[in-house]
This record gives structure tokens, sequence and C-alpha cells, in this order.
């Protein structure tokens, strides 16, 4: 970037830039570093430096952090689906996660702030909204007498917005209350994706997660007496310190117990400054990839056996594009994908489709 564009004042942000601020000022031709606080400052900082011609660090110590950061979103939304981020920062500090260094503790944006965001996505004609977060469910832990069932309830009040996905959920914050506030709503989705991590209570320990397989399994049977035919998609790291070949076979058995519609699989990766880094029994890195071929192709199959169940019934999709072999393409609630035929006019409207060929990671319907 700064070979093609000498004059460009550079800037850079995000996680890295927080943790390894001083690593990035020796890049040369970097002028700014803001980390992940503070971006809205960026255009004064631009300015500043455009004067003056001094490099900028504005890193602030991400620990002393207590506010949401203040940033618009709703121009950024499609007219389908828009993602909205209601909560910052982690409390868990699992010894293989360097997020709270990069992020800070849990904080959460004010409620007023969340809901006025989202009335002014309906009037736009989003159909669906997707909460985002660190530690999404978690929202409310900051606040006076709020939780995020609460936000929950008044979200499913706005009109426009017809279905409300959450994007990821702690197993430990799926609780009696959310529970019920799950079996009452008309438009939270029958798809929640519930990180697990590890499948072996061993490594879950060495983790610091805060519950064991069987908690898990659990948990997902009280759900799915709720939505019987709910997606449960899921996050599990390989290649763990000290995951033996028979803790990973008993992780395989878990996640087939589990019946997850998807997994989304991570080699086990050494962050610097983590508990895990300095953990004995490493892992090599060809078992690790070998692990996540394992598991890649548990998922494929996985997958496939979730949506059978699905042959030839009637769905509903939030039509979301028209894809690059001409057909419409969209997701159903319990995140299906499915391409079918139809008209432009369809885009960012919510259809019914038979499905009549089932497949991963796509399935081919007709309109109804």
């Amino acid at each position: 970037m700064i070979r093609l564009n000498p004059e460009a004042v550079i800037v850079v942000m995000g996680c890295y830039a927080q943790l390894k601020s001083e690593d990035i000022t020796k890049i040369e031709g970097v002028d700014i570093v803001v980390g992940t606080q503070g971006r809205e400052k960026i255009y004064d900082l631009v300015q500043e430096f455009m004067i003056t011609r001094h490099p900028v660090v504005a890193v602030s110590n991400i620990m002393q952090q207590k506010e949401f950061e203040k940033l618009e979103v709703i121009n950024f939304a499609s007219q389908t689906r828009a993602f909205i981020k209601i909560q910052e920062g982690c409390n868990n500090f699992c010894t293989f996660c360097i997020i709270p260094w990069a992020r800070g503790l849990m904080r959460s944006q004010k409620p007023e702030i969340v809901l006025e965001q989202i009335r002014g996505l309906a009037k736009r004609g989003v159909k669906e909204v997707v909460l985002t977060g660190i530690h999404t469910a978690g929202y409310g832990d900051d606040l006076e007498d709020y939780n995020f069932a609460s936000l929950l309830k008044e979200i499913d009040k706005i009109s426009g917005i017809e279905r409300i996905r959450i994007s990821s959920i702690e197993i430990s914050q799926i609780t009696d209350e959310l529970l019920m506030v799950l079996k009452e709503s008309t438009k939270i989705v029958n798809h929640l994706h519930v990180p697990i991590q590890a499948g072996s209570d061993d490594i879950l320990k060495k983790m610091k997660r805060h519950y064991n397989t069987k908690e898990f399994l659990n948990k997902l049977e009280q759900v799915r007496k709720i939505f019987p035919e709910i997606a449960f998609t899921t996050d599990i790291i390989v290649g763990f310190p000290g995951e033996t070949k028979e803790l990973f076979e008993q992780t395989k058995v878990t996640l087939i117990t589990a019946g997850f519609s998807e997994l989304h699989v991570f080699p086990y990766s050494v962050r610097a400054g983590t508990q895990a880094a300095k953990m004995e029994n490493q892992i090599p890195e060809q078992e690790k990839k070998r692990r996540v071929h394992e598991l890649i192709a548990l998922n494929n199959e996985l997958a496939l056996n979730y949506a059978q169940q699905f042959s030839n019934d009637i769905v509903t999709v939030l039509v979301e594009q028209r894809n690059k072999k001409g057909l419409l393409e969209g997701h159903t609630t319990n995140y299906l994908k499915v391409e079918f035929d139809g008209e432009d006019s369809l885009i960012h409207k919510i259809v019914n489709v038979e499905l009549i060929q089932i497949g991963y990671p796509l399935n081919h319907g007709k309109l109804i």
C-alpha cells in the first residue's frame, strides 16, 4: 500500500496493533497506530498528522476501558441482514486466548442505543439482525437490572424485524430466563452457535472452560425441547497442549453425540502471554493438521445428516443475492443455505421454498 501510494496517510488499528504497537511503529511508512478503542478519533488524528508530520501512537490501556466504543453501524448494513455489535470484551481468561488483553473486559452498549439502531435498520427494510460481540450473551453483566434476555424481549417487539439471530452464545449463558424468552419469541431463529472448544473433560479443564461435556450436552437437550429442529453450530480447537490421540477420539464422540449441524475447526495456535503457550506436551503442527482434516470430514458428515431431515420440507428463506449460477440464494432460520430459481424482485424478501435436493454447503429448492 505504501509503495503504491507514498503520499497516503497509513493508519494501522485492531487487535495486533493493541497488543504489539511497538512492532507496528517499526514498519517504515506507518503514520498512525490505533488499538481496539478510540477509532472514532481517526479523522482528527489524520488531520493532526497532515499538519505536524509526526507519527502518532494512540493506543490506550484497554483494561481501563469502561465505556462501549461509539461507532455508528446503520449506514453499513445491507437491506437483508445487519450485524449489530452490542457487547465488547471478555472476563473469562481461557488459557488459550489473548482476547481479554486485546479487547479488554466485558462492557455493553446502552440498550437505548441498540434499540435505536435496530429501529433504524427496520425502517431501511432490514429483515434480520444478528447480535454480535466477543461474549454476546454476556450483554448486560455490567448494567444495572438489565441483561441479554431483557434486550431480546425488547427487540422482539420492533416492527419490521422478522428474524433475530445470536452470533454466538456460551453454554453457561443459556439460562432458564433465556430459555423462556426463546420459547415465547416469534422472531428468534432456531439456530444457536455454541462454542464447545473441546469434547474432552481433561482438555476443557486445562482450557479453563467452566463446564464439562455432560453439562454441555444436557443444556443442548434443554434447548431442543423448545426447538426440536434447532441447528447447533460450534467452534472446536484441535491439538491443544496435552491432547492425546485418546482425548481427541473423546472429542469426536462428543461432537457426534451433540449432533452439531456445522463445526468451525481450528488448530490450536500459540498466543504469547497466555497460560497455554507455556504448557508442556505441545502437539506437532503436522498432527494438528491431520486432526483438523479429520474433523472437517466429520463436519461434512454431520452437516449433511442434519440437513437430510428437511428433505422435501417447505422452509422460509431470506433471499440475499443471485449467485454465480444465476439462482437466488439465501438462508433458512436454521441457517441452511438454499438456492432456487426466481425473480430479482424476491431479493431481500422472505419466501417459501421446497427443499428438493439436499447438499452441503448448499441445498437446492423450488419456489412455492
